[in-house]
């Protein structure tokens, strides 16, 4: 018999959404929502997205197609940092280096130039080297058994997963192509992603960096910052205190582009401002970012009337305490400051749903979703004489065996039991009338055993005389 993943899926989610429907809704009407006025920007496209919660916290036509120029990076950084090590070694090839020598955002590599992944990232997030970044993706695509083209098609694979709806990528630095493009909300998610990545947050927060001497340079290659809301490399003037890093992005077809990233009071924002022009970026990214901590709080969902990670959550089977579904115990919602969490609905998300995760909780306060909690497979165990599970694939999804002969012996011994369980209750239920029918049949025997004897000697008798 075999019972395919996704059958299991559903089966969980259906337990889920039965149990958070009853234990995490919110039982009473809600009030008035209230979300707080928004700052005017003359910024065409633009949004910020807490990274954590995912809540959208300002919008104004995010989902509007725009060139990203080189904000495009982040996506390259991202992938360079899940699919390579920072030690390994990346050779500049004739196309890194002389189909990006026309543009003004490189370092000046030469031909057979060799430098390690983690030279590479700081180049093409801090100076914005275009060559570095056709390296490294061309680096990876050929450790992936491809070429350049494959790590492009890898980002748009990525880009997919995270939910990014118009998105095309077309190279891995930016430069103006018209099948490359994005927009603000997808560089939003994208940059959120990118965000969660430990090395990736300490590169963009770096002001400086200096790349040793290399096989074709002799001397040291400084890089520095050019966000100007984190560096005072060109000027102090746009320097914000909660600024932790970020990507600057410019062609004559994008405008300026910027992805800016802010702390604060337990709130972790991404601003994506799109079209723009350099001075407006910086300006109104920090209105937003100054909007954004003065009108919203985030929430911890544990422990609250809507946690959904208590001891009421199911912990397995055969004594396996560890539960078969994992969710963030840090999970938090972003609400407005005025607000809390009995104001807010629950929902559970079944579709279009990110890689292995089995479902989202999605939380939302009026027309706005405040919070987004994946529900993933857990790594608890199931007792080997119990499952087997195959370590072969059928259609692309993987599948559990339950071996026949232990249920047909399965069967077979309930059968058993049935029957046994049946006339034994059939037993107890007439024994006084056995019991009776017995001890009549005794007597009448014992009343006849008189005139049987005399036959019996009358038969001798007659035998005898003939």
């Amino acid at each position: 018999m075999k019972i395919r993943k996704s059958l299991w899926k559903r089966i969980t989610c259906a337990v889920l959404a039965v149990f958070f429907f009853t234990t995490a809704m919110p039982t009473t009407a809600k009030a008035n929502y209230y979300w707080p006025e928004s700052p005017g920007i003359v910024t065409p496209s633009a949004i910020v997205i807490e990274v954590n919660s995912g809540a959208v916290l300002y919008d104004k036509n995010s989902t509007e197609v725009n060139y990203p120029a080189s904000i495009t990076k982040i996506m390259t950084t991202m992938l360079a940092l899940e699919y390579s090590d920072f030690d390994e070694i990346v050779t500049f090839s004739a196309d890194a280096v002389f189909k990006n020598e026309g543009n003004t955002s490189h370092i000046a590599r030469d031909l057979g130039e060799q430098m390690t992944m983690e030279q590479c990232l700081y180049a093409v997030m801090l100076e914005s080297a275009n060559e570095c970044a056709y390296a490294v993706a061309e680096h990876i695509g050929q450790k992936l058994g491809g070429d350049y083209q494959t790590f492009v098609d890898l980002m748009n694979e990525r880009a997919k997963e995270l939910g990014c709806v118009n998105t095309h990528f077309a190279n891995a630095n930016g430069l103006p192509d018209p099948d490359h493009y994005t927009s603000a909300r997808d560089m939003a998610l994208i940059a959120a992603e990118a965000y969660k990545n430990e090395d990736f947050r300490i590169i963009i927060e770096t002001r400086s960096y200096r790349i040793a001497p290399t096989n074709k340079h002799d001397e040291i290659t400084p890089l520095n910052n050019h966000h100007a809301m984190i560096s005072a490399y060109k000027t102090r003037k746009y320097l914000y205190e909660y600024c932790t890093g970020g990507k600057t992005g410019y062609t004559d077809a994008s405008g300026s582009t910027l992805v800016s990233y802010a702390e604060k009071d337990g709130l972790s924002l991404v601003c994506v401002v799109m079209r723009t022009n350099t001075v407006d970026q910086y300006l109104e990214t920090t209105a937003l970012f100054d909007y954004c901590f003065q009108n919203f709080h985030a929430v911890l969902l544990a422990g609250s009337e809507a946690d959904t990670t208590g001891d009421k959550m199911y912990k397995g089977i055969m004594g396996n305490q560890k539960g078969f579904v994992d969710l963030n115990e840090d999970a938090y919602v972003t609400l407005p400051i005025a607000s809390s969490l009995s104001d807010v609905d629950l929902k559970l998300i079944t579709k279009d749903l990110p890689a292995n995760t089995l479902a989202q909780l999605q939380y939302t306060y009026g027309n706005h979703v405040v919070g987004l909690v994946g529900i993933v497979p857990s790594e608890a165990d199931i007792e080997d004489n119990y499952f087997e599970y195959s370590k072969q694939r059928e259609e692309e999804v993987n599948i559990i065996k339950i071996k026949p002969t232990a249920i047909f012996f399965f069967l077979l011994i309930a059968a058993g039991i049935g029957v046994l369980a049946f006339f034994g209750k059939r037993l107890y239920d007439n024994y006084y009338v056995i019991m009776h029918d017995v001890k009549v049949r005794k007597q009448r025997r014992s009343r006849f055993k008189p005139i049987q004897k005399k036959k019996r000697r009358r038969r001798r008798r007659d035998r005898m005389f003939k």
